[in-house]
């Protein structure tokens, strides 16, 4: 329905006087509010401390253990068609190489017999050469599997071990790790057993706890040294491909000293072997890459504060060669840990940011092992 004053027109323009009191005073609905509105009254405000466990900011003890990579395990051998064709192609290679070292001795027996007769000798020379090196290759590979084998069986029994067993397999890790100085005292008191009257499961235990102990303090020391290394050097190098080959270098350093350290002592062979359990190991368990996690956990703890951005990387890439210390250490290590306590990530967080906070001087005492 349309107004008729509207369709009419519009409205004539009025006037109001500012002084009319009666525009000024409230009606209504504004009189009953402004006769209740509130005075201006003070809040208290209660401030209260976030503990360091509730800090949503801040990780937990048990998330940083959790980065750990779990016990790592050699790697089952199979034949396949890749061993089967390297093997044949090694083999074609070596007679080809054979029947040419063969012709050119004939050739200089034909033209020179002197000659030939040098050419045989140094044939002959390089024969015992390869033979002594494939022979400490086989030795080394054999050493190898011996501490897996050794470490799978000392699982196995632990539990369930006659006193005889267990000496039998205390006795073979002594054997095992007797050129090492280290251990001359742990297997003087291994010793002192002999006699005495004391049941399998303890018996391995004691052994562990006096033999391996010196060992994986020395082993720790190792990685630390590693990861410090790894820290100071990725954080000042201006190029990624010099952190990825110095970090490839350190990393085959460190597994090659802690396998001389439990024993294994290592050829070429074996220690390609190795190092592929030890990165096969961490690609699986996803431990090989520092992702978002890693990285929220430096940054949780407080370091962003205190550390660039560079010695940030520094410190995520030392933790890295902790990890793979760690699985070095579970697949050079002759014993299982059982007694004593196998090292995780937050066991070198505070000595890599604390070095790297000091702007990477080594104290007295911690030079490369």
């Amino acid at each position: 329905m349309i107004d008729s004053n509207a369709s009419s027109g519009s409205r004539k323009p009025r006037s109001f006087s500012v002084d009319d009191p009666a525009a000024k005073a409230p009606t209504g609905a504004a009189e009953s509010k402004a006769k209740t509105a509130r005075k201006p009254a003070a809040i208290p405000v209660t401030v209260e401390m976030t503990m360091e466990q509730d800090d949503p900011f801040m990780a937990p003890l048990e998330d940083l253990e959790a980065l750990t990579p779990p016990p790592a395990m050699p790697r089952r051998r199979r034949l396949t068609a890749g061993k089967l064709l390297m093997a044949s192609l090694g083999f074609i290679f070596a007679l080809a190489l054979g029947i040419w070292i063969d012709t050119l001795i004939r050739s200089l027996f034909e033209r020179l017999p002197w000659l030939g007769w040098v050419a045989a000798a140094a044939a002959a020379i390089a024969a015992l050469a390869l033979l002594a090196v494939a022979v400490k290759e086989y030795s080394s590979i054999r050493r190898l599997t011996k501490v897996a084998a050794l470490r799978a069986e000392i699982a196995q029994r632990k539990s369930q071990s006659t006193a005889k067993q267990a000496r039998a397999l205390a006795a073979e890790v002594s054997g095992l790790i007797a050129a090492n100085p280290l251990t001359a005292r742990g297997r003087k008191n291994l010793k002192a057993l002999d006699d005495e009257v004391i049941d399998g499961p303890h018996y391995l235990g004691f052994a562990e706890r006096e033999l391996m102990a010196p060992l994986d303090r020395q082993a720790r020391q190792l990685i630390v040294n590693a990861a410090r290394r790894v820290s100071v050097v990725t954080a000042v190098s201006p190029r990624a491909f010099v952190d990825l080959a110095f970090v490839s270098f350190e990393a085959v350093r460190l597994i090659r000293a802690l396998a001389e350290l439990y024993g294994g002592r290592p050829g070429t062979i074996g220690m390609i072997r190795l190092f592929r359990d030890v990165i096969a190991h961490l690609a699986v368990t996803g431990a090989i890459a520092a992702g978002d996690s890693l990285i929220q956990q430096v940054v949780g703890h407080g370091l962003a504060a205190k550390l660039s951005a560079r010695l940030g990387e520094g410190v995520i890439n030392g933790l890295m060669t902790a990890r793979i210390g760690i699985s070095a250490m579970d697949l050079c290590r002759p014993m299982p840990f059982s007694e004593l306590k196998r090292p995780g990530i937050s066991n070198f967080l505070s000595d890599l940011t604390g070095f790297t906070a000091k702007g990477g001087k080594v104290g007295p005492g911690e030079d490369e092992a």
